[in-house]
C-alpha cells in the first residue's frame, strides 16, 4: 500500500488479548499518521470478530492491517480470500510466525512504513473442512504438541522462546502414532511423530526449510512426514532441515498435492498456523493464490 493519492486509507484490526496488541496499537496508529495514511483502528472483543469486521468494512479501505497473533491475521486473511483486498500483518503475538516468514520487521513502528512502501503478493491458502484458512502450515504431532504445551507464563515473559522449549520437549518424547494420508486420491500409511501440510518451505527467515521445492504460490501444498525411529534419527532430521539436505531418507517423506486427508490412530489434536483445532481426521484443500498480502519490498 504505497501512499500515492487515492490509496491512503487503512483499517487496523487489533486483538487486545494478544501478547503485544493492546500495548502497541497506539504505536501503530502513530506510525500510520507519520506516513500520511489515515487509519481507523477497531479492537476485537471475541474470537471470530476480526473476520466479521474485515468482511463488513474492507470495501471502505484501501488495505486492511492486523495487529495480534497469527490467529487474528488468519481470521482477516481468510475472510478476504479471493476479494483482491490486500492485508498487512503487523507483529503483535507470541510467535509471529507469519510476520517472520514474510520478512516483516518485528517492531510495529518499523513494520508499518515498510509495508506501506512494500509490494503486494498473492499466495495460496489451505482451507480446512470447517471452512477456516491457514497460510503457513497445518499438522499433527510435534508441531501441535508444541502449541498445546507452551507455557502461558513463558509466552508472556520470553515470547517465541516458549515455543522453542515446548517443541524441544515434544521432539525428545518421540510420541509415535500411525497415520493414513490420502493425497489427491493416493493413500500412504506410516508411523510418524510429525505430519504437516506446508505452504511455505522457509522457516524463521530461511534458518531452516521444511522440505524441497515448497512454494507458496504454485497452487500446491506439500505433505511433510517425519518418522524418527531412534533418538539419533530425531536429532538427524532437524539437522538435515537446518542444512537444507533433502536427499532420500527413510525417516522423511514428501508429497505435493491439492487435497489432503490425514487420519491418525489414535486420533490426535491438530493445529493450523499456531491455532489448535479439534482431533483428526484433518482435511485440507488448496485455494490457489487466494490471499493478497503486503510484504516488504525486496532490494
Amino acid at each position: 500500500m504505497a501512499p500515492p493519492p487515492g490509496r491512503r486509507r487503512a483499517l487496523l484490526v487489533v486483538n487486545p488479548a494478544s501478547r503485544l496488541g493492546s500495548r502497541y496499537h497506539r504505536t501503530a496508529l502513530a506510525a500510520f499518521r507519520d506516513a500520511g495514511v489515515e487509519c481507523d483502528a477497531i479492537l476485537t472483543e471475541r474470537r471470530g470478530q476480526g473476520a466479521e469486521i474485515a468482511r463488513t468494512l474492507s470495501p471502505q479501505y484501501d488495505a486492511i492491517f492486523t495487529l495480534g497473533g497469527d490467529g487474528t491475521a488468519m481470521e482477516v486473511v481468510g475472510a478476504l480470500a479471493g476479494t483482491g483486498r490486500p492485508v498487512g500483518i503487523l507483529p503483535g503475538g507470541t510467535g509471529n510466525l507469519l510476520a517472520r516468514t514474510l520478512g516483516i520487521p518485528l517492531s510495529v513502528r518499523r513494520a508499518v512504513p515498510v509495508l506501506l512502501a512494500g509490494t503486494e503478493v498473492r499466495i495460496d491458502l489451505g482451507r480446512l473442512s470447517a471452512g477456516h484458512h491457514f497460510a503457513f502450515a497445518a499438522g499433527v504431532g510435534v508441531d501441535a504438541a508444541m502449541i498445546a504445551d507452551a507455557s502461558a507464563w513463558l509466552k508472556r515473559h520470553v515470547g517465541v522462546m516458549a515455543y522453542v522449549v515446548s517443541w524441544t520437549r515434544a521432539a525428545l518424547r518421540r510420541e509415535t502414532f500411525r497415520v493414513r494420508i490420502t493425497v489427491d486420491g493416493e493413500t500412504v500409511e506410516r508411523d510418524a511423530t510429525a505430519v504437516m501440510v506446508a505452504n511455505f518451505g522457509s522457516v524463521l527467515s530461511d534458518l531452516m526449510r521444511l522440505g524441497p521445492g515448497i512454494r507458496q504460490d504454485d497452487g500446491l501444498m506439500d505433505l511433510c512426514v517425519f518418522s524418527p525411529r531412534t533418538a539419533r534419527d530425531a536429532l538427524r532430521i532437524p539437522w538435515k532441515l537446518l542444512r537444507k539436505d533433502f536427499r532420500s531418507d527413510p525417516c522423511m517423506y514428501y508429497r505435493a498435492g491439492r487435497h489432503f486427508r490425514i487420519e491418525t490412530l489414535p486420533p490426535r489434536v491438530a493445529q493450523a498456523d499456531g491455532e489448535l483445532l479439534g482431533p483428526t481426521p484433518l482435511e485440507v484443500t488448496v485455494e490457489p493464490l487466494a490471499a493478497l498480502l503486503l510484504v516488504p519490498r525486496r532490494v
